[in-house]
């Protein structure tokens, strides 16, 4: 009766008088809200910020949901990760202070992880060079500010990772797009837009981006270093799905790099468990001092105790073991997901099929009306990424995102077959 009580009072159905009794709780008449006072108050945000995205939208498990930007929690070290929490509050990291650049343990292994794919003759990254930070989109803004700063142009690869344009609004930094495609951008249009808009830095994804999947070849990655070294700026490469690669490995472009153009961004977020925010900054020379001061400013440290459970998985004999097992499970559901386009829907076109990441980025016809199209599919069950959410601009056409890593791979086929007879409606 209690645990029933409970949950009533919980839904708000009932109400609990100390003393008396517990009752039905009386219905309130809703009335509108007047906010208007706030629209004065506020005035006019100089960078409009972007609406939720559908990545982040939470929907019942009757649906079938290709939307989502994290992988389903069957693919995540749940083990691992309860063992270190258990350890962790066993520790004195619960009641300690960490030093505001982090762990120096978990600074030395992200180092450690850069230095092993550094080539020979080019200086590696020390542990002094590592700031942790509260995860990649934190790092974002702090690398937005730091390196870009309000008002000043940032070049980004168009599509580009819709949290970098939320993180650019918040930052008040100017947008400036950069084509770029399966294979990744166009350096000579990069080179243009450097000379054209004053930017110093680029924000890019070279391995396994969202949400093309595109994976920088060598040849791109020396062309693209060479542009942003000959216009003394630099790369803020954003390395998020480096441990998702299926037919590759993700190559970090930090690994060239000695001369300090390259900020790299490291989480272990999406790969760990989404609830350890931790990741990494890695700079050199002043601009590590400018992106620390930032971080200071705006979060002063990571909390000791993400910071020991994200060194304790990655330092596990099995966290190796369940990457291998990772890229074996992402593949079969990648090509689940796209053999299954081809079958039932081959309206939606497949400009390329990822060697990494999570993502499908499918192309449909420019005459579906792409609203629409996304309540047909969702009133038929389906839940999909519109394209447009990723253009920093205008989009070149009617895109959509699939995700392979969510719930349920086995509707995968279902879920294609409603895309198919939405394309066909249209």
């Amino acid at each position: 009766m209690q645990k029933a009580l409970r949950r009533l009072a919980g839904q708000g159905v009932v109400e609990s008088r100390p003393g008396v009794g517990t009752f039905v709780r009386a219905a309130r008449t809703a009335r509108p809200n007047d906010y208007g006072w706030q629209t004065a108050a506020l005035g006019s945000p100089n960078h409009r910020i972007p609406d939720q995205p559908a990545a982040l939208q939470t929907v019942s498990n009757d649906m079938i949901a290709l939307h989502s930007g994290y992988p389903d929690r069957e693919l995540l070290p749940d083990r691992l990760v309860r063992a270190a929490f258990a350890r962790a509050a066993r520790s004195e990291s619960p009641v300690d202070r960490p030093a505001t650049a982090g762990l120096p343990a978990l600074q030395a292994w992200f180092a450690a992880e850069l230095e092993a794919v550094t080539p020979a003759g080019t200086s590696p990254v020390t542990p002094g060079d590592v700031v942790v930070i509260p995860g990649s989109q934190g790092g974002l803004s702090t690398a937005f500010r730091a390196l870009a700063g309000a008002g000043r142009p940032l070049l980004v690869e168009s599509p580009t990772y819709w949290g970098a344009i939320l993180a650019a609004a918040q930052a008040g930094v100017d947008l400036v797009p950069v084509p770029s495609g399966p294979g990744g951008p166009d350096p000579e249009a990069l080179s243009r837009l450097f000379e054209r808009s004053g930017a110093r830095a680029f924000y890019a994804q070279p391995s396994f981006a969202s949400p093309t999947g595109a994976l920088w070849s060598p040849e791109l990655t020396g062309r693209v270093l060479d542009v942003v070294r000959h216009h003394g700026a630099f790369l803020i490469e954003d390395d998020a799905a480096h441990d998702f690669g299926i037919t590759a490995d993700p190559r970090p472009v930090a690994a060239l790099d000695d001369g300090g153009h390259v900020v790299y961004l490291r989480s272990l977020s999406k790969s760990v468990s989404p609830a350890v925010r931790v990741a990494a900054l890695i700079a050199r020379g002043p601009a590590r001092k400018r992106i620390l001061a930032d971080t200071q400013a705006e979060s002063m440290y990571v909390s000791g105790v993400l910071q020991a459970v994200a060194l304790d998985v990655v330092t596990q004999p099995a966290w190796r073991t369940h990457l291998r097992r990772l890229r074996h499970q992402l593949k079969s559901r990648r090509d689940l997901l796209a053999g299954s386009l081809r079958e039932h829907a081959p309206g939606a076109r497949l400009e390329a099929v990822p060697q990494g990441g999570l993502n499908l980025w499918a192309r449909l016809p420019d005459t579906v009306d792409l609203d629409r199209f996304l309540h047909d599919c969702t009133a038929a069950g389906v839940v999909i990424g519109p394209g447009h959410e990723w253009f920093p601009a205008e989009p070149t056409g009617q895109f959509i995102r699939l995700n392979y890593a969510g719930p349920n791979p086995g509707a995968f086929p279902d879920g294609a077959r409603v895309i198919g007879r939405a394309l066909e409606g249209h």
